[in-house]
């Protein structure tokens, strides 16, 4: 059970509460279940509750998407999407709206659920397929995003060609990996934010505790993104990685959007 509060003083206040169960897979069932309660900061009213998943799957797809509008080169057209589970579904329109998103290519486990993901990428106008090969997938991709719930290094560096961007969204426990080393040895790294990727991503949290990676070498988070302290990408051939393990700040914020924009369709 993951519990994220937060609040803006004399403004809003709001709690994700989270519950993972990696084993409902094998029920039928989403391996996340959450919701979001808003409250009022300056009296404690209960304003909404908001379906988590689906605050989760939108702010986290918009978090990549911000990264990626920094990170990814401006001509980044191949998205690979590993991963087939409900935040697929938003990360790769989230991709296609910052970046000239051409080619989509899904890796799963799971090739049945990667080609079902894949047609329903295609109904949205995005040509997509499926593939059983991650090396190769991954090598050709321009943009890599994974959102899996893996302990064992899914994408591996030597596969990365100059130029890429990846995207790790999925692990959230000091034992979950995505990328191997070679990959975070081999990328300049980001991360959402220093405090939580350090403390939480087995991707930082591992290289970091072997080595791999020193707290300098992560160059810059979204906030030195956005406020212009650091630029993003230097240059076309530059392999840039961006890990992200989600903010209770960020929930706040797109809850705050949800409320308001029912309250006031037009605001």
């Amino acid at each position: 059970m993951l519990l994220m509060p937060a609040w803006s003083p004399g403004r809003y206040a709001g709690v994700k509460v989270a519950n993972v169960f990696p084993g409902n897979a094998k029920r039928g069932l989403p391996a996340v279940s959450a919701s979001y309660l808003l409250m009022s900061a300056a009296t404690g009213e209960m304003l909404a509750l908001i379906d988590g998943g689906e605050l989760t799957a939108r702010r986290t797809a918009g978090v990549s998407a911000l990264a990626a509008g920094y990170l990814a080169r401006e001509d980044a057209a191949h998205l690979l999407m590993v991963g087939t589970g409900r935040m697929a579904l938003n990360l790769v329109p989230a991709h296609a709206a910052v970046r000239p998103i051409r080619r989509v290519t899904v890796w799963g486990r799971d090739p049945k659920k990667a080609a079902m993901l894949a047609g329903k990428f295609s109904e949205i106008g995005l040509a997509a397929t499926a593939s059983e090969d991650l090396a190769a997938s991954a090598a050709a991709a321009d943009i890599i995003s994974c959102a899996t719930l893996s302990a064992e290094p899914l994408v591996k560096g030597a596969w990365l060609k100059p130029g890429t961007h990846v995207d790790l969204v999925g692990g959230f426990r000091p034992t979950m990996r995505e990328a191997d080393d070679d990959a975070v040895r081999r990328a300049t790294v980001f991360v959402d934010t220093r405090s939580g990727a350090m403390a939480e991503a087995g991707d930082i949290v591992v290289p970091l505790a072997e080595g791999t990676l020193a707290e300098a070498d992560i160059v810059a988070d979204l906030y030195d993104l956005c406020r212009g302290r650091h630029a993003g990408r230097r240059d076309a051939s530059e392999i840039t990685l961006c890990k992200t393990v989600g903010a209770a700040l960020v929930d706040l914020a797109a809850a705050i959007l949800a409320y308001e924009r029912s309250v006031d369709p037009g605001g």
